[in-house]
């Protein structure tokens, strides 16, 4: 519940900082020490592993597009998979990532659109996979968050039921906070698409207040951040 806490306390504090601080950003900008963007980018990435590791989440690293699938095969072997599901991506080749997979002989999942009489034969198949792959629309540094819209490409199944979960994030998608997120969606993205925020692996407590992970989702939750060579 504290992750959950930390969201809803930066949407509010949004909501009730956003007249004043678009009065005082001009005046803050002149002021300010001139930041690289490679460096903002690097700092947010830094907030972000930190605050997922706090929750639980396990960070593999900041590698390049070329990196990506050796990496997430070594992933795949270290934990036992034998079956892996992955959806549509945004700017990883997945068709790629699944090929590398297939070739150390791992089964491949791919989630594709199908008829309404099909979803539930689609979501079992993804159920029986040992590892999820997703990519995430959204980093969010504040609280080492993973924001992800579900389209029929990319269910919320991949990232909800298998009981490891791998999500791949741009290093250009890792924004400050939630109110970014957000800003960056804009109202119209927010009502028209489902929008899964995902803080570390599932948690539950159980009657004597134990933690117990994987009961309601992932056991696990692993995260690449990818950095393209020249940017």
């Amino acid at each position: 519940m504290a992750e959950l806490h930390k969201i809803i306390a930066s949407v509010k504090d949004a909501l009730g900082a956003g007249a004043r601080s678009n009065n005082s950003h001009a005046a803050e900008a002149t002021a300010a020490v001139p930041v690289s963007p490679s460096a903002q980018r690097a700092e947010l990435a830094s907030a972000f592993t930190r605050e997922l590791e706090e929750v639980g989440g396990k960070f593999l690293g900041i590698v390049t597009p070329s990196e990506l699938s050796n990496r997430i095969v070594s992933l795949a072997g270290d934990i036992g998979a034998k079956t892996v599901a992955l959806g549509q991506g945004l700017a990883s080749d997945m068709d790629a990532i699944g090929e590398a997979l297939e070739r150390a002989d791992f089964r491949i999942v791919r989630t594709v659109p199908v008829a309404d009489t099909e979803r539930a034969a689609m979501r079992a198949r993804v159920a029986e996979a040992e590892l999820g792959i997703a990519e995430a629309d959204f980093a969010i540094a504040s609280t080492g968050t993973l924001a992800v819209v579900s389209n029929p490409q990319r269910p919320s199944s991949l990232t909800l039921l298998p009981p490891a979960s791998l999500v791949i994030v741009q290093i250009d998608r890792v924004m400050a906070n939630l109110a970014a997120v957000l800003a960056e969606l804009g109202p119209n993205g927010v009502a028209a698409n489902r929008l899964t925020l995902i803080t570390g692996p599932s948690r539950t407590a159980d009657i004597e207040k134990r933690i117990v992970l994987g009961v309601h989702g992932p056991k696990s939750l692993h995260v690449i951040v990818v950095w393209p060579h020249d940017d």
